[in-house]
């Protein structure tokens, strides 16, 4: 089956099903360690967010709560469409299946473009930390070395790359219990500045308040540094079980990731010696931890850091490894590169040249392309993306796409309108203080629909094909994996329709 890749008719069913390729062999566990280094909550803490508290000051704290709630929302529409659609191209799969296949390749091709530059951001915040127990380190060489490193590790079997990405989850932990412990131990303001809005001056010296405009805005980039919770889906295929404890992935992982960020971030706010001057400096977390910890810790946590920055590179680098290979696999390329992309390691059981691709591409940005520009460029396509996926939620129901589903959230309606009306504020205020950020991304999907129309919509029939997910027989053990209370399942012996 060279041009399909598809089995024709699946195990048990006579729908078409995509082949079990990859390797079936994570556990949940397995796949919320690698779904944790994805969202990789100590980059976040040390690179993202402190552009917020250089922003709007203690009041980010507001900006990350915000942010923390409408991820409840956007997990529960990611649990339910992962659980309805467990496929390795993660949202696009979900879009091309609820919305239509123009979305879905519109999706897809503003995704994989920002999980890219996503790889080469996080790699590029490796040398300011290596640089603090090595001298002269150069920061774009070191996060391209990073990069290329991470893609070679990306693709050996699965199952290995989730106790090597377990391993380093251990130590970016550490280092944010470091900053914990420090901040708490050294309150110097009161709870009041985590609601007071303030930037620094012209002369960078002193404080001014800033606009809550301001805040509502940042909270565009602590939804981006909390995002990663739903690359559950993007190992599906390689979860035992998936369908029924995809959702489960997903909502554990969220809530360590919002705890993980959010708890470090406030110690740091509170604890801080001086607010102005943690705004000021060009590495706020280092300057935090020198004047707390003293200049031997600090280079400690930097190391770990450093670990941290790397085990999320090999994390999404897994992640976009498989959308790529998942849309070779659905033929959206000549053949000639389809089969290329599509092409899975016999032994491995992994998507090798997608992944090594992946890794060329983020290390050729990286070494080109000024990290604030790369900043900006991912500013706004994780809102947009969550918009999607929220839709994708709300039409699931209503056209009847996701009645599968062995997961269904609680209080439908609510979570993707909370998270419709959310990002459509966010969007607006994110447009007033940046517009370059969202023309970024509407015009990543405006190409990604030229894309379908000019190419693959006259040829539908061999390109671009969305068939079931492939059969896990993990799903069918009763009573295995089931989540609990907030996994509603069929009542026994409900008839299954698959029509599509």
């Amino acid at each position: 089956m060279t041009n399909q890749q598809i089995d024709p008719v699946s195990a048990g069913g006579s729908t078409a099903r995509y082949e079990q390729k990859l390797s079936r062999s994570l556990t949940l566990r397995g796949n919320i360690l690698i779904t944790l280094s994805s969202v990789t909550p100590a980059s976040s803490v040390f690179i993202i967010i402190p552009s917020i508290i250089v922003a709007v000051g203690g009041a980010g704290f507001v900006s990350m709560v915000v942010a923390g709630l409408v991820g409840v929302a956007m997990a529960f529409c990611y649990a339910e469409l992962s659980s309805a659609f467990p496929i390795a191209g993660g949202e696009y799969a979900f879009a091309a299946r609820v919305l239509g296949k123009s979305t879905g390749f519109a999706l897809f091709l503003m995704n994989a473009l920002s999980i890219v530059l996503i790889i080469s951001v996080v790699a590029l915040g490796t040398g300011q930390y290596v640089s603090a127990a090595w001298a002269g380190g150069n920061s774009k060489w070191v996060g391209v070395a990073v990069i290329l490193l991470c893609a070679a590790v990306a693709v050996l079997n699965i199952r290995l790359n989730s106790w090597v990405t377990g391993t380093f989850l251990v130590v970016e932990m550490g280092a944010l219990v470091v900053l914990v412990v420090l901040g708490f131990l050294h309150v110097s303001r009161p709870l009041s500045t985590l609601f007071d809005p303030q930037a620094l001056t012209g002369g960078g010296g002193s404080l001014a308040a800033a606009s809550w405009g301001l805040v509502a805005a940042q909270t565009a980039t602590a939804i981006f540094a909390y995002n990663g919770y739903g690359a559950a889906v993007y190992f599906a295929e390689e979860t035992r079980g998936a369908s029924r404890g995809i959702a489960r992935v997903i909502l554990i992982s969220l809530g360590i990731a919002v705890a993980a960020e959010l708890i470090p971030t406030t110690a740091v706010l509170l604890g801080a010696p001086d607010l102005s001057t943690l705004m000021a400096s060009d590495t706020p977390m280092q300057y935090f931890v020198t004047s707390r910890g003293g200049e031997t810790l600090n280079t400690i946590v930097s190391l770990g850091i450093a670990l941290a920055i790397i085990n999320a590179v090999v994390a999404i680098t897994l992640q976009a490894g498989r959308t790529v290979y998942a849309s070779a696999r659905d033929r959206a390329y000549p053949d000639l590169v389809s089969n290329a992309l599509g092409y899975v390691h016999p032994r491995l059981q992994t998507p090798v040249t997608a992944t090594l691709l992946v890794g060329l591409i983020a290390a050729v940005i990286a070494a080109v392309v000024p990290l604030g520009t790369l900043i900006t460029a991912t500013g706004a396509t994780v809102v947009v993306l969550y918009a999607v996926v929220a839709l994708s939620a709300l039409m699931g129901r209503r056209n009847g796409t996701t009645r599968d589903a062995r997961y269904r959230m609680p209080a439908f309606p609510v979570a993707p309108l909370v998270v419709i009306v959310a990002l459509v504020y966010v969007t607006y205020q994110l447009f007033v203080s940046n517009p370059s950020q969202v023309a970024i991304a509407l015009g990543a999907l405006a190409l990604g629909y030229v894309y379908y129309y000019a190419y693959l919509r006259a040829r539908t029939a061999e390109r671009w094909t969305t068939p079931d997910a492939p059969f896990d027989e993990h799903d069918q053990e009763p009573g295995a994996l089931v989540m609990g209370p907030v996994l509603e399942l069929d009542p026994p012996g409900t008839p299954k329709d698959h029509t599509r």
